[in-house]
């Protein structure tokens, strides 16, 4: 039980001011709340696994290819949420997010949700938490079930505040925000290389 509450008191405290809280709910005002939820956990649950299995091993991948593949995904969700914010298209019938639900939105959101979350959390700091957690502690389910806890309980909050903006912000504007925020993560991740 010390495993778990230790996990998640120290994964909580260290996604609540990270990107992967700000990314959750940029991607809710983008998309519906339960399938941006769903893949941000699904996200999580396999980080988690790898964070667990590998122990401390992964904080041995080199920085250089954790930071390159960080900037190249945000930067591709910068770009594609820039085009769709900066379009001239009609926001009533182009936003996903007011669009009927249909399985194919569902599984393009929660998709995209998993790779951005996926990208995002390598080598971040409840990863590499959770990784030392395991081979320290010794207790590696535990250590898990706490992490992936806490991390769900962050995802929660940002999908609810996530949903909250998106009904009262228009949805182009929501966009380009959502993409400069997503450049900027890319040019933070990239700037991690020089450091």
């Amino acid at each position: 039980m010390v495993a778990l509450i230790s996990a998640f008191g120290l994964v909580l405290a260290v996604e609540l001011p990270d990107k992967t809280l700000v990314a959750t709910l940029v991607l809710t005002t983008r998309f519906r709340g339960w399938p941006v939820f769903a893949g941000v956990c699904v996200a999580f649950a396999v980080q988690c696994v790898i964070a667990v299995a590998f122990g401390s091993v992964l904080t041995l991948l080199p920085d250089v290819v954790l930071s390159l593949v960080v900037a190249a995904m945000f930067g591709l969700g910068s770009f594609m949420l820039l085009r769709e914010g900066f379009s001239e298209a009609d926001e009533a019938g182009e936003d996903a997010s007011r669009s009927g639900p249909s399985p194919l939105s569902f599984m393009r959101s929660a998709m995209t949700s998993f790779g951005v979350l996926f990208a995002a959390e390598w080598g971040d700091a409840s990863q590499l938490a959770t990784a030392s957690l395991a081979a320290r502690i010794g207790n590696p389910v535990a250590v898990g079930v706490g992490a992936f806890s806490a991390l769900v309980v962050v995802a929660g909050l940002a999908v609810f505040i996530g949903a909250k903006l998106r009904s009262r912000i228009r949805p182009k504007l929501i966009q380009r925000c959502a993409g400069f925020a997503f450049a900027g993560f890319a040019g933070f991740a990239l700037l991690q290389l020089a450091f």
